[in-house]
């Protein structure tokens, strides 16, 4: 009686487990199919591919982790890095890249994306990089990037924003690295920029502010260098 009940025992923990497994296997191809969907939706927005590593890479019926530029965790088999830098890919970025709940970082450099970047991206919540330097990016810098908690590195560098620089980006309490060079910025430099503690490196220069704050001068700059951009 004992020995049946042990093997009963044995047999229901093998079916919880076997059927835990096919379960987690079917969440983690919906997830993956919704990081696929969300790539797909940028492919649509393509309209210049000289290179074709997009347009004729990304296929709906082929791995997304084996993609071009995609890289995806062991882990979760999610996609945590993008970097389609130097790809020279012309197009808008589609709203339904916030739905790449695991990507940790976003390299679009040296490309011709335009328009504005859409607010759901404020859902990428684990960023730690987001890079679109020199593109043709315009409108104000989206203040929503100031809820990107996890941010160390934001490079708005070579792009057409104007306006004056949303206080809240200075609640970024882990950013390093801060390049917003070469753009139509205007208007005074929040003293709030004092709460950057982190910050390394910071690129102000080729814009119109009107004044630089003191605060500037108490953050922990990693050289010369880096504060001698300030004054460009």
């Amino acid at each position: 009686m004992e020995k049946s009940q042990i093997l009963w025992g044995i047999a229901l923990v093998v079916a919880y487990y076997c059927c835990t497994s096919k379960i987690m296997a079917a969440v983690q191809q919906t997830n993956i199919s919704t990081d696929q969907s969300a790539l797909l939706s940028l492919k649509a927005q393509i309209s210049s591919d000289p290179q074709n590593k997009i347009l004729t890479n990304w296929m709906s019926n082929t791995d997304v982790c084996n993609w071009l530029g995609v890289t995806c965790g062991e882990r979760h088999l999610r996609v945590v890095f993008s970097n389609l830098s130097e790809f020279h890919l012309t197009g808008t970025i589609p709203p339904e890249l916030g739905n790449l709940s695991f990507l940790a970082g976003m390299r679009l450099e040296n490309n011709s994306f335009h328009g504005t970047i859409p607010r759901e991206l404020a859902g990428l919540r684990r960023l730690t990089l987001f890079s679109i330097g020199f593109n043709n990016f315009v409108g104000e810098i989206p203040s929503w990037l100031g809820s990107l908690s996890k941010l160390q590195i934001l490079n708005l560098y070579g792009n057409g924003f104007s306006g004056s620089i949303p206080t809240v980006i200075f609640n970024l309490s882990a950013l390093q690295v801060l390049d917003l060079r070469y753009n139509q910025l205007s208007g005074t430099i929040p003293k709030e920029i004092g709460n950057l503690t982190m910050l390394k490196m910071l690129y102000l220069g080729s814009n119109n502010f009107k004044e630089l704050p003191n605060e500037i001068g108490a953050l922990d700059l990693e050289s010369l260098f880096q504060k001698m951009q300030l004054q460009g």
